[in-house]
């Protein structure tokens, strides 16, 4: 009984994926390891850096969704931002801790928040980057496990 339903769902759930997929024509779609997720927002302009990234993160598995459910994320607003976390973490650890700044609110701009909700958003991140702060583990990370880290306690916040 239960490997018939296993297969149903297994069957239901590749014949979903052909519905999507004949929406576009093969090969159309960004590349989900290179133009997707984390690795693609941290190595824009370097793809092999951007497939290893994805790999080591979650063995591509967010990139891949991204790039199933919603290509038109890859490359989108999300990459966008964390491309910019990682370009100014110093200045927007330090406006977080402070509540307010200038990159904070062009971060938020980058993810179309809506300004009444800035505040809402940023008290999101600081507990969340608080609780990052207060890990041995991740202060000794380097900047870009710090960028990333920062990346989902932003989305994590909206």
């Amino acid at each position: 009984m239960k490997s018939k339903m296993f297969t149903g769902l297994a069957l239901l759930a590749v014949m979903s994926v052909n519905v999507h997929a004949e929406d576009k024509k093969v090969g159309t779609g960004p590349n989900p390891f290179s133009d997707c997720g984390i690795g693609a927002a941290l190595f824009q302009n370097n793809k092999v850096l951007a497939v290893t990234s994805n790999i080591i993160w979650d063995i591509g598995t967010t990139a891949v969704t991204s790039a199933t459910a919603s290509p038109e994320t890859c490359n989108g607003k999300t990459v966008t931002a964390a491309k910019f976390i990682l370009e100014s973490y110093d200045n927007l650890s330090e406006e977080a801790a402070r509540g307010q700044g200038e990159h904070l609110v062009a971060l938020l701009n980058i993810m179309e928040v809506n300004s009444t909700r800035h505040m809402e958003v940023i008290s999101g991140i600081r507990s969340e980057m608080s609780l990052n702060l207060a890990s041995t583990e991740f202060n000794s990370a380097d900047k870009k496990a710090k960028s990333i880290a920062f990346y989902n306690a932003l989305v994590a916040a909206i």
